[in-house]
């Protein structure tokens, strides 16, 4: 196990491909995942877990059926699991994602957007 300090800033510097989160650290059998994203996601939820969004650098809104959340720096959400909703960002926005180990970030779509699980930085 890693007991180092983790630097977002860092982090975020290793990678810039967009909507393909990178685990930074677990706990139990959580994971933390960094992400960049821009532009629109695909609709989808996660049948089994709750999801996580914590912006630490811009703006990025989660749409759902019947309202939208915008989230800015320093501002986090959780969606309740069961729930559709599309993640999209106008300009590239920096978040951390805190979701059980092996979930897929594109939950039950089948998508080009689809990320590989588990990519360690």
């Amino acid at each position: 196990m890693n007991m180092g300090k983790i630097n977002f800033t860092e982090k975020f510097s290793k990678f810039s491909d967009h909507w393909s989160p990178k685990v930074i650290a677990e706990m139990n059998d959580y994971q933390f995942k960094l992400v960049k994203v821009q532009g629109e996601f695909v609709w989808h939820n996660h049948n089994d877990t709750d999801e996580v969004f914590i912006v630490i650098e811009g703006s990025m809104d989660i749409e759902f059926e019947d309202n939208v959340v915008t989230l800015n720096a320093g501002e986090m959400y959780v969606v309740p699991k069961g729930i559709e909703h599309k993640p999209y960002a106008e300009n590239e926005c920096k978040v951390m994602i805190v979701e059980p180990s092996g979930v897929v970030n594109t939950g039950d779509q089948d998508s080009n957007l689809k990320a590989e699980n588990d990519v360690w930085i």
